[in-house]
């Protein structure tokens, strides 16, 4: 007994002086490990250059996507057609300088949340009192996604929210407000939309909007009379939504100008881009389409539009087109278009489209050839939203990724049945009563994000996970921005039935760079479809000021051009959508210069 008893007072001793020294070992643990991580972020910021870490809620961010739930006829595969609807848009709406978020939400009765920085490294949600929160009320629709632009020249960023329903325009009353002004603008009752864009198709001076349906406009997706309303094909569907071209009156008003100048297409339209692809002055549209061929619409003055997808070679291959980005990726002045496919190891390898002009062609002859897999970045999964950016400021763009179709139970699979279908005729596809149940089983789901940074010769390598881009949500629209006001990009992701996620940006300080800020005077104010060329180091580089890119997305209005080491800008050159040319000589770097139109 003595002896069990001395054992015991041991035991206890030592089960006491453990617990003391718990807390010094804890200590002594997370410093090495912090130490560690530290360690490991020096390494890879003089390695690549950039580190990226996720910071939403030390952001004051709390966003969690909710999906849409529609017919109760669809629940057998309601996870594959509510799988869309987490958007990200960027706009500086009190113009005080810093940006400011715009997340949609697509639940009914969900409220979107605009988050306004608050100059001090957080954000706050202030969508309900300025009017822009409650946008998804039952037999309206829900939202997909969200651009900004001054549809009215009067220096504030007005937002054009496109649903699946009622497309809505609000007009921003000086950063104090938003008054919704959707029957006045003459907007369509009911578009189906995946994408939009602002863009002056036909440089008045006036920003005019494209909206691009996916599901055909006479469907109701909470009350289908019937269920034939899926694509008649996996290929070469064209019973989608209608496009609208809406031309700017100048009044408040818009007309409906698709058929007459030309945009008579009715294919799955999942996202849009406009830019002067071939130096005409004219922004060119480029459609990304589901089930079928991309589109590329030449812009003949503004005066009408013509398909040019199959003469240059973009319309030539049938795929899954989910994204739309321009980017001048070997510093040539000329615009590569990066369209985002399904990638899924030993059963569908449509692979990702990175369209390259093609040497000695131009104008009207402009030809491209898909350059994806020599550059490396052509498999990405089930790709979603992707944007060209520098993101370690080293002098050439970087593209962000996201991906992911359906994250359900982990180790089950609904390819097989998936693939079933689409194998079927067009009377079988086109009947949503046809396809299997998913039955809770995952498709194309937990996938790792892909960041890949160029090399400036010619290839991109993954470097995601290295730099801190872990996560593997159900990706859908990422966005690029200058959050914190310090010369880097910033990159927001916006997740399907999944978190917002806020991944700030730290450049190895070496690299330098610049900044542009415009505001149009004879150009419409927001910009949008200037041209920046700058010149530094015999080296050039091409941007344009987007009023959307992506999938469901739109970046910051500012210019941001990463310019490496040791950089000396000779000059900027800027076109005005207006044709007005502006030369800048020998801009100061390391800093955003606002230029407005003279």
């Amino acid at each position: 007994m003595k002896q069990k008893s001395y054992i015991a007072r041991v035991l206890l001793v030592i089960f006491f002086a453990a617990l003391l020294a718990t807390p010094l070992v804890m200590k002594r643990w997370y410093a090495r490990n912090e130490a560690k991580t530290n360690e490991n972020a020096q390494d890879t910021l003089k390695r690549y250059g950039f580190q990226l870490k996720e910071v939403a809620r030390e952001a004051g961010i709390s966003f969690t996507h909710t999906a849409p739930k529609l017919d109760s006829k669809l629940d057998h595969i309601m996870p594959q057609v509510a799988s869309m609807g987490a958007g990200v848009s960027v706009v500086d709406y009190d113009r005080d300088g810093w940006q400011d978020l715009y997340v949609t939400n697509s639940g009914e009765g969900s409220l979107n949340s605009l988050y306004r920085n608050q100059h001090d490294g957080t954000f706050r949600d202030v969508a309900a009192e300025m009017g822009i929160a409650d946008v998804n009320q039952v037999g309206t629709g829900v939202s997909m996604g969200a651009v900004w632009g001054d549809h009215d020249n009067d220096g504030y960023e007005d937002v054009l929210l496109y649903k699946w329903g009622r497309p809505e325009l609000f007009h921003n009353e000086a950063g104090k407000s938003f008054t919704r002004v959707t029957e006045k603008a003459g907007l369509p009752a009911w578009v189906n939309a995946n994408t939009a864009l602002w863009f002056d198709y036909d440089r008045d001076g006036r920003l005019d909007i494209f909206l691009g349906g996916y599901y055909a406009e006479n469907v109701n997706l909470w009350r289908l009379e019937t269920t034939k309303m899926m694509p008649e094909s996996f290929e070469y569907a064209q019973n989608g939504g209608r496009k609208f071209l809406l031309r700017n009156l100048g009044d408040g008003a818009f007309e409906d100008v698709t058929e007459r100048l030309g945009i008579n297409t009715r294919r799955w339209a999942l996202a849009a881009g406009a830019a002067d692809l071939r130096g005409t002055g004219y922004p060119d549209l480029f459609i990304a389409n589901d089930y079928g061929v991309s589109e590329l619409f030449f812009n003949d003055g503004g005066k009408a539009f013509r398909d040019a997808g199959e003469q240059t070679g973009v319309g030539f291959a049938p795929k899954s087109g989910m994204n739309a980005a321009f980017g001048d990726i070997l510093n040539q002045g000329k615009f590569a278009i990066y369209v985002t496919n399904i990638s899924e190891e030993g059963v569908l390898l449509q692979g990702n489209n990175l369209w390259m002009p093609k040497d000695g062609t131009s104008g009207d002859n402009l030809k491209y050839e898909n350059l994806a897999r020599a550059m490396g970045v052509e498999l990405g999964g089930w790709s979603f939203g992707a944007q060209f950016g520098d993101l370690n400021n080293d002098g050439t763009l970087d593209l962000y990724l996201t991906n992911g179709y359906v994250s359900a139970e982990k180790g089950t699979d609904y390819w097989y049945d998936f693939a079933k279908v689409a194998g079927g005729n067009s009377a079988i596809i086109s009947d949503a009563a046809n396809w299997p149940a998913m039955n809770g089983r995952s498709l194309s789901g937990y996938q790792q994000k892909r960041v890949w940074l160029n090399d400036g010769a010619g290839k991109f390598s993954d470097v995601a996970q290295t730099v801190g881009v872990t996560d593997n949500f159900d990706g859908r629209a990422v966005a690029l921005v200058d959050l914190w006001n310090r010369g880097v990009l910033d990159a927001v992701v916006a997740n399907q039935r999944g978190p917002l996620l806020v991944y700030k940006n730290t450049v190895a300080p070496e690299n330098n760079w610049i900044g542009f800020t415009l505001e149009g005077g004879q150009s419409n104010r927001s910009a949008i479809g200037a041209q920046v060329r700058v010149y530094w180091n015999n080296q050039e580089q091409l941007q344009e000021v987007s009023g959307g890119s992506g999938f469901c997305a739109q970046n910051q209005r500012g210019l941001h051009f990463g310019l490496g080491k040791n950089a000396k800008v000779e000059k900027v050159v800027i076109r005005w959508p207006s044709g007005n040319m502006q030369t800048i000589n020998a801009p100061e770097s390391g800093r955003v210069h606002y230029i407005k139109e003279a």
